[in-house]
């Protein structure tokens, strides 16, 4: 997966609560980023963590994982396209995956 079709993807929409009354950092980790729709398994998100770099990674995370949700300032690039941010924080232990896209090309021998 590249990230032309990261940006694809449908956004995710996260519904933040009032209050973290569940959430101890004793037990979850927070991760910043932009949440997508996972594109084939509705259970997941995907969480890119700077969506306008072109060597950006991207975590996986499984939606029943999640404690607790923020929304963060929308970022916004230098052509004037902005998206949405989010804090979600994950259950540690959790089983989650960070992936880092690339394309593929020659190799230069010098």
């Amino acid at each position: 997966m590249n990230v032309t079709t990261l940006n694809t993807i449908e956004k995710f929409e996260i519904q933040a609560y009032a209050k973290s009354r569940n959430v101890d950092r004793k037990d979850h980790v927070p991760f910043s980023g932009s949440p997508r729709k996972h594109p084939w398994d509705p259970e997941k998100i995907i969480l890119i963590v700077d969506p306008f770099t072109a060597g950006t990674f991207y975590y996986e995370f499984k939606i029943k994982d999640i404690g607790f949700a923020e929304e963060l300032a929308s970022m916004t690039n230098i052509d004037g396209e902005s998206v949405a941010m989010a804090r979600i924080w994950v259950k540690k232990k959790s089983v989650a995956t960070q992936s880092t896209p690339f394309v593929v090309d020659s190799i230069r021998h010098f």
